[in-house]
């Protein structure tokens, strides 16, 4: 990763848009170090008060300024740690806090298998957006699980998360499935095995990629949890799948990603990478 850079933008239906820029330098002694800034802009806003009355327009935008580090501790475990520093401002409400990210990895000898345990969001508010009412941060563990075949060059990879929380379940009172029947009353529920596997699937996020010539990489992605929580319950179309291709052209990666969160409305991911080190070689 050393002397890389990444830039990254999503535009969301609504007017909403996020990006993400990050710089990365390898010191052999101690580890490599990334700095990065996230940021999300949530557009503009009509105001109003109680009664419906028109008070002018207000923006929405958050940040979060961080600081990583990595090491590898032998040739098949290595730790990682990221700072943050987060700003939120909501109208006329601001809100700052501090958090920390921290993983360990272990790495197979032939680099074919990876796994990793990840603690996210380990912090606090410090400024909270209304006096007195400081609110927690949303901590989450996680475990990433990645293989690659022997033969073919295709990588499998599984991420659980939220392990933190067994039930992520959600009740819609909307929807269908959880309406009495208008005849008899009954509410159709779930088997108690299909329960089980409902609630372990939410955990679940799955991934392929396909490397081609190591030049051209396709993916495939399908997030559980998200699609029964957004699919429209007369057409779940391609609700928690997401499909993209990367590019490398001698020292630039190109990736693009296309997310469907509900139907008929897809997000857009473009990141841009470039190794400034192969820059530097040729200059």
């Amino acid at each position: 990763m050393n002397n890389n850079i990444a830039l990254s933008y999503v535009n969301n239906p609504g007017g909403v848009n996020y990006g993400f820029v990050a710089y990365a330098h390898n010191f052999s002694s101690v580890g490599c170090f990334v700095g990065s800034l996230q940021y999300i802009n949530y557009g503009k806003f009509d105001g109003a008060d109680p009664a419906g009355n028109l008070t002018g327009t207000f923006y929405a935008s958050e940040y979060a300024l961080n600081i990583g580090w990595g090491r590898k501790l032998s040739p098949i475990f290595s730790i990682g740690a990221n700072g943050k520093l987060i700003y939120s401002q909501l109208e006329m409400y601001n809100s700052f806090g501090i958090a920390v990210d921290v993983a360990g990895t272990y790495t197979s000898k032939d680099q074919s298998f990876t796994a990793s345990l990840v603690g996210r969001n380990i912090g606090s508010q410090l400024v909270p957006y209304l006096p007195g009412q400081y609110q927690p941060l949303p901590f989450e563990l996680q475990i990433g699980l990645s293989q690659k075949l022997k033969h073919i060059p295709l990588r499998f990879s599984e991420l659980l998360t939220n392990l933190q929380k067994w039930d992520l379940t959600y009740f819609d009172p909307s929807d269908p499935a959880n309406t009495p029947d208008p005849i008899t009353g009954v509410v159709n529920e779930k088997s108690g095995a299909a329960k089980v596997a409902d609630g372990i699937m939410r955990h679940v996020v799955l991934g392929a990629e396909l490397t081609i010539a190591k030049v051209l990489a396709i993916r495939i992605g399908y997030n559980y949890q998200r699609r029964q929580e957004l699919k429209l319950s007369t057409h779940a179309g391609l609700t928690g799948f997401s499909i993209g291709a990367g590019l490398r052209v001698k020292m630039f990666n190109l990736s693009y990603t296309r997310a469907s969160y509900t139907a008929g409305i897809p997000m857009n991911y473009i990141t841009i990478g470039a190794n400034l080190q192969e820059f530097i070689k040729k200059q």
